[in-house]
């Protein structure tokens, strides 16, 4: 009789399962039929160099911002909740085109700040001479993680498909995780001994206008600086340096999904931002923005190799998490774990897209596939 009540119930669960999974997919309908159209059409891109190229970079356009926007505009949109989607847009829009245009002028061509090519021409991320299916789905696996609600880093997904040995990945890996420790060391600090202070200053639920102000331009400078670090994930499909109409379209087009996620207030993948400690009180957002920026103005300059900002991000919203659990005094206990499992999740997404990243490399480069199998070797 407990065997049959054990079958039963073990029976439910997974009916329950099934059926969740079912309203799922309907819900996802369209999500799941482009996915499949664009996995099917990566497939024919890849016999027309043109082709892919602009395959590509396409859905590049899109998922590197849309997953991104978490980190260089997601404060700025969840404190911005009562403005119209369209200022934010055009806001923002106007900083997209003076950071790549001021880029695009000084290194002749070339809208990565240098990221991809130096002044001698030489680059770890190559242009090839055909793309392989791995590196155009690339960005395709991006949207699928963005839907998904992964703040995973596009930087790993992205070049990591481009580079032309293991040497390219393990620099921007350890200047990745050198950014979130520093971040998390240094938010934490801040929010911790501040604490006080600044709960005190933010008790009303009233602020001056200045803070309103000044939000808006430690975001703006922020979506500068992540354009001059990250735009390298999106021009990676297309020539190191850019004529005047592939500068239009490559503008053109982020400009227009810049819009696009603006009129969609972030997609789902906002809600990394939402679940938050406050982050909606304009006051809080600047804090953490500045940091932010801080932290990639100083690491934009140290060097020219690519970084993971959405690791830079997660530690600086992790390090403020711990900092308000552990200071405040009547509900620490009870927001201590929260923060922890809020952390521990982020983190973990963020290692589900290096070891995707690290796979569709090893299949994009026989070089890369060699170097990984001996470092796992060596390992074990």
């Amino acid at each position: 009789m407990k065997t049959d009540l054990t079958k039963h119930r073990r029976k439910n669960r997974s009916n329950r399962i099934y059926l969740n999974l079912l309203e799922r997919a309907t819900q996802e309908r369209t999500f799941l039929i482009m996915i499949g159209l664009a996995l099917i059409g990566a497939g024919f891109a890849t016999l027309d160099l043109r082709v892919a190229m602009w395959f590509g970079f396409a859905f590049a356009a899109y998922g590197a911002v849309a997953n991104d926007s978490i980190q260089s505009l997601g404060t700025f949109i969840e404190s911005n909740k009562d403005k119209k989607w369209y200022v934010l847009w055009l806001f923002t829009g106007l900083i997209l085109i003076a950071t790549l245009s001021f880029s695009y002028v000084q290194f002749n061509g070339d809208v990565t700040y240098q990221r991809l090519l130096d002044s001698n021409n030489n680059s770890n991320y190559p242009l090839p001479e055909s793309f392989s299916y791995f590196q155009l789905i690339a960005p395709v696996v991006l949207l699928i993680l963005t839907r998904l609600r992964m703040p995973v880093s596009t930087t790993f997904l992205m070049l990591s498909v481009f580079s032309a040995s293991a040497d390219g990945i393990s620099s921007m890996v350890i200047k990745s995780v050198s950014g979130y420790l520093i971040a998390f060391v240094l938010s934490f600090l801040i929010w911790y001994i501040g604490y006080d202070y600044i709960r005190k200053r933010f008790k009303k639920r009233k602020y001056h206008t200045g803070w309103t102000v000044a939000h808006w331009i430690v975001s703006g400078a922020l979506w500068a600086v992540w354009l001059m670090q990250d735009g390298a994930n999106i021009a990676v499909f297309l020539p190191r340096r850019l004529d005047f109409w592939q500068f239009v379209i490559f503008t053109g087009t982020i400009f227009l999904g810049l819009g696009f996620l603006f009129y969609l207030r972030g997609d789902k993948i906002q809600q990394v931002v939402s679940e938050k400690v406050r982050i909606s009180d304009v006051r809080a957002a600047t804090l953490i923005d500045f940091t932010y920026v801080l932290l990639l103005i100083y690491k934009l300059f140290i060097s020219t190799v690519p970084m993971s900002t959405t690791w830079v991000f997660l530690g600086t919203i992790g390090g403020r998490e711990i900092a308000i659990s552990l200071a405040r005094k009547k509900e620490g206990a009870k927001h201590k774990g929260k923060a922890i499992k809020l952390i521990a999740k982020d983190l973990a997404y963020a290692l589900i897209g290096l070891t995707i990243s690290i796979a569709l490399a090893s299949g994009a480069n026989p070089v890369i596939r060699k170097d990984v199998i001996e470092m796992f070797n060596s390992w074990f």
